[in-house]
């Protein structure tokens, strides 16, 4: 799925970069925060008025949908009251402390929401995320993919008790991301997925390498701007060779995630994985999934699901996205049905972004037979696999787990057999 095309009120915000001056010393700055009631969802809005050289500067945050520094402009600020504007989007913001709270309203396209916000902003845990010291061995290395000029920089780490001068070698997976240039442990949402997957094979003898997506972190080179779901898997096959010629590994194989399940079909159809785990990646054509993903969204948040392929194109001709326009061509089918190497594909019930009835019955009925493949759907699991209510993007970030223990348990199980 790509992250970029979830469609949630605020999103907008994040272009604005602007710093913005406002009032000199007020007795409300600090932090603030809030939830925006729109009916089916809510979605969590903090202030920051923060004190800086005599001026207080203000910012917003949308947590639920990965949003910091969003600069606003003052229109009025006192010791009691604050109105602040987002121009380019035509939002205004305005509240009074009554009662050591916030009280307000926020402005836009006609519509009009109250919200209440407290002082400080409550903190989201995030139990799974693991914490040194660990029981296993980490290594930092690099590794090259000449094609396209990038150094892409990651994480091995190794399993529990291993012993390089054991006679069987562990087995070992290189973690492929979503879309949009995101570190090793994927991080989005305030969750780190990739890190607690590691962790957890780490624990049970599988050895991983997660690695910064290209121009991201520590991995350097490769053209972002122009570049396409086959370039990110030249990414990914130049770490599979790299760790098959480390010659430190019994077998070599990858788990994806959405964009990254795609790119692991992909590995798998060119026999440059010996095994694959396809976390929620597409099983139908592009333009098919996203128009499946905006109707689902769009219904959950009560709105008329009436979105075609032929609007999606419309609107990416306007655009002109390189990165999309490849991605809505794009039909895995021949590279499903190439897999030859055994497959793990699974689904949320609940995932949004991409629909596990309409991409899970794909995959089987491309899928070649295999005794060794695995094609799972998960009740009550969202698009990063947590158990959730709705289903919606905007949960992810609230939600403390960062992944169902069953998937993690079955994928060890799984690889654990290869």
């Amino acid at each position: 799925m790509n992250k970029k095309s979830i469609i949630t009120l605020l999103l907008i915000l994040a272009a604005m970069t602007a710093q913005a001056q406002v009032q000199p010393t007020s007795a409300l700055v600090g932090s603030w925060s809030g939830k925006l009631d729109l009916g089916v969802v809510s979605l969590r809005l903090v202030l920051h008025l923060e004190q800086h050289e005599g001026y207080v500067t203000a910012t917003f945050e949308s947590p639920d949908q990965g949003q910091k520094d969003i600069a606003a402009y003052k229109e009025f600020l006192s010791d009691d009251s604050v109105a602040l504007k987002v121009e380019a989007i035509g939002m205004t913001f305005r509240a009074r402390l009554k009662e050591g709270k916030l009280d307000g309203t926020l402005m836009q396209n006609g519509m009009t929401i109250p919200i209440v916000m407290e002082k400080g902003v409550a903190e989201v845990k995030h139990p799974q995320r693991p914490q040194p010291p660990y029981p296993y061995e980490t290594e930092e290395v690099t590794f090259r993919n000449e094609k396209d000029d990038a150094t892409l920089a990651g994480t091995i780490t190794w399993p529990v008790g291993y012993d390089a001068k054991a006679k069987r070698k562990p087995v070992v997976v290189i973690l492929v991301t979503g879309s949009g240039q995101q570190n090793r442990d994927e991080e989005l949402m305030g969750h780190a997925p990739f890190l607690v997957i590691a962790d957890y094979l780490a624990r049970h003898g599988i050895a991983t390498l997660r690695y910064d997506d290209r121009a991201t972190g520590q991995s350097t080179g490769g053209d972002v701007k122009n570049a396409t779901s086959e370039d990110f898997m030249h990414d990914a096959q130049a770490g599979l060779e790299y760790l098959r010629n480390r010659k430190a590994f019994r077998k070599t194989g990858c788990i994806g995630h959405s964009e990254g399940g795609l790119i692991a079909f992909m590995l798998a159809a060119r026999k440059k994985a010996d095994f694959i785990v396809s976390l929620a990646g597409p099983g139908v054509k592009g333009d098919t999934l996203l128009a499946a993903q905006t109707n689902r969204i769009m219904q959950l948040m009560g709105q008329p699901a009436t979105t075609t392929r032929a609007q999606l194109w419309l609107q990416q001709v306007t655009q002109k996205n390189p990165w999309m326009t490849w991605y809505m061509n794009y039909d895995p089918s021949d590279d499903i049905r190439n897999s030859r190497c055994p497959v793990f594909a699974l689904n949320g019930d609940r995932d949004c972004q991409v629909i596990s009835t309409q991409n899970l019955t794909a995959i089987r009925q491309l899928l070649p037979k295999s005794k060794k493949n695995l094609v799972k759907e998960y009740p009550g699991l969202n698009h990063l696999f947590q158990h959730c209510t709705t289903g919606l993007p905007t949960e992810y970030s609230s939600i403390e787990e960062t992944i169902s223990p069953e998937v993690l348990e079955d994928m060890a199980r799984w690889i654990g057999k290869q």
